[in-house]
């Protein structure tokens, strides 16, 4: 809906103006780029440009949604926007929505108001590290002033790489010893924005409000369930607020413990969406933290390295089954549900479907499960998600390959019951517990009464656990093997070879050595 221009074009004082360029970092409080571009201007363009790519129904995507995000995250998105604008509104200002590709509407908006300072936060993210380039080249020759701060992380990542020599860090360990404490921790963080100038003359932009899904052309019946954490900094403030509440919860925090089959009140914050989409500031949140941990007597503290290239399979179908809950395995698949219907699981959840995925079960190219996450989840991150796909499948930082999570007793010792199945798998809801877990174990007469027969009503497993989770142990032996014997510089040609070895080793049935030693880590 396009907003009548009487409610933008008040008479503006002529001077300096700034823009404010809106993607992560959705909030008033500790946003250094709407601080900055408020100090010394008479008017404030705060700017939110809807991107098609991002934001339009992809008809041929395998679930609701754009081409990068399913609706779910649009979702969450658009109420995230729609409490910005509202925030913005306390301070004497709104958020202007306009829609097209960014760069091309960025440069449009410079042209046509006065502005001498263009501010947004800084992107790890490539697509936008693409986009901000091609801002800055355009603002740079048109003599505009460019400050994109590192806000939405608590260290700038190029500072850690140059401590290391212009390498990462491999593992967590030395990546806290480089970074130490963040540099500004020690300073207080500006919270509280009490004005905020207002917008100028927008001349000949056609200036939306926040679409809803359904003007965005999505049919909401499409989805039958929303996530229910609702998006905005608002909702992200309050959740801060109750999970600070309790200092104890908050000292014995233990991110590997909890209880990832919690779905009525989940075990963890649930802060996760919050940060990603910059509602809540990280900073904001590391320092409310260390408050808390002053007045404690003790808290838990801030695991794992590289391998190399590993031949995954390339399955469509195993694929499939996983991403569309259909595995036969209730637990993996009532994770994959909850990913479908909320947007978000446990995280201790999202290990167990990527170990199944990959190195545990399916042996399945970890960027394609990356690729599932990327779309559902709420809260996908493009570095976090990529590095903890790197890490649960064991190419990289994390070289364990013999933990695999059992899809069977993993779930069972935090849900005995299978209550969380039954939530997300109704189908399976009247499975005595004793099989809630493996139906496909339950006499005919016990599936005929819980009205569920396996390989009718409920799949059954596409794989065997016991014999796959071998098989997936050896193909990672044999691969880490290789790592090690050409320390780490392993060409295509290599990988080949070894793919064709592991192809000619599961024909003959060759069993794995139980007399070789685990391999080490290569660095």
């Amino acid at each position: 809906m396009k907003l009548p221009l009487s409610l933008l074009n008040s008479t503006m004082p002529s001077g300096s103006g700034s823009l404010v360029w809106f993607r992560k970092g959705l909030r008033i409080h500790d946003n250094p780029a709407l601080e900055y571009a408020s100090r010394g201007s008479n008017y404030v363009y705060p700017l939110f440009v809807i991107d098609p790519h991002y934001m339009e129904p992809d008809p041929n995507a395998f679930s609701p949604g754009s081409t990068r995000a399913g609706i779910n995250r649009i979702h969450f998105l658009l109420e995230s926007l729609h409490d910005l604008d509202l925030n913005l509104k306390k301070l004497g200002s709104r958020l202007l929505v306009l829609k097209g590709e960014p760069s091309q509407v960025l440069i449009h908006c410079l042209k046509e108001w006065d502005v001498k300072k263009l501010c947004f936060e800084y992107d790890t993210d490539p697509y936008y590290q693409a986009l901000d380039n091609r801002v800055k080249n355009y603002a740079s020759t048109a003599g505009i002033e460019v400050f994109s701060p590192v806000s939405h992380t608590l260290f700038n990542p190029a500072d850690i790489i140059e401590k290391n020599g212009g390498r990462p860090p491999l593992n967590y360990q030395s990546f806290l010893k480089l970074a130490g404490e963040p540099p500004w921790a020690s300073s207080p963080l500006s919270v509280d924005l009490s004005s905020i100038p207002p917008v100028g003359d927008v001349g000949s932009c056609e200036i939306l409000q926040v679409p809803t899904l359904k003007e965005l052309g999505y049919v909401e019946k499409d989805q039958d369930e929303f996530t229910p954490f609702r998006g905005g900094e608002s909702e992200a403030l309050r959740r801060l607020r109750e999970s600070l509440s309790d200092k104890e919860w908050v000292a014995n925090f233990e991110k590997p413990k909890g209880d990832p089959s919690a779905y009525v009140k989940p075990a963890t914050t649930v802060l996760s969406p919050y940060l990603k989409f910059g509602c809540l500031s990280s900073r904001y949140f590391y320092q409310c933290l260390k408050d808390v941990y002053k007045n404690v007597k003790r808290h838990t503290s801030p695991p794992v390295s590289l391998v190399g290239q590993i031949p995954w399979n390339v399955d469509d179908k195993l694929l499939a089954a996983w991403r569309e809950a259909r595995t036969g395995y209730p637990w993996i698949d009532a994770i994959m549900v909850q990913l479908r219907k909320w947007g978000w699981m446990h995280h201790l959840a999202r290990h167990c479907v990527a170990c199944f995925l990959t190195r545990g079960d399916l042996f399945v190219h970890w960027e394609k499960g990356r690729d599932v996450f990327e779309r559902l989840l709420i809260d996908s991150d493009w570095a976090i998600n990529n590095g903890n796909w790197l890490w649960l499948s064991c190419s990289s930082f994390f070289y364990q390959y013999n933990r695999i999570y059992s899809p069977t007793s993993f779930g069972r010792k935090y849900d005995p019951n299978g209550n969380y199945i039954r939530h997300f798998l109704p189908v399976l809801k009247d499975m005595p517990k004793e099989y809630i877990y493996e139906p496909w174990t339950a006499p005919l007469s016990v599936q005929t009464k819980a009205k569920c027969i396996i390989g009718r009503d409920y799949p059954k497993p596409v794989v065997s656990h016991d014999s796959a989770s071998k098989e997936c142990r050896r193909k990672m032996r044999e691969a880490y093997a290789l790592n090690q014997k050409l320390k780490g510089l392993v060409s295509e040609e290599d990988l080949k070879k070894l793919g064709s070895k592991l192809d000619e080793d599961e024909d003959e049935g060759q069993e794995p050595n139980p007399r070789r030693k685990r391999q080490k880590l290569i660095n």
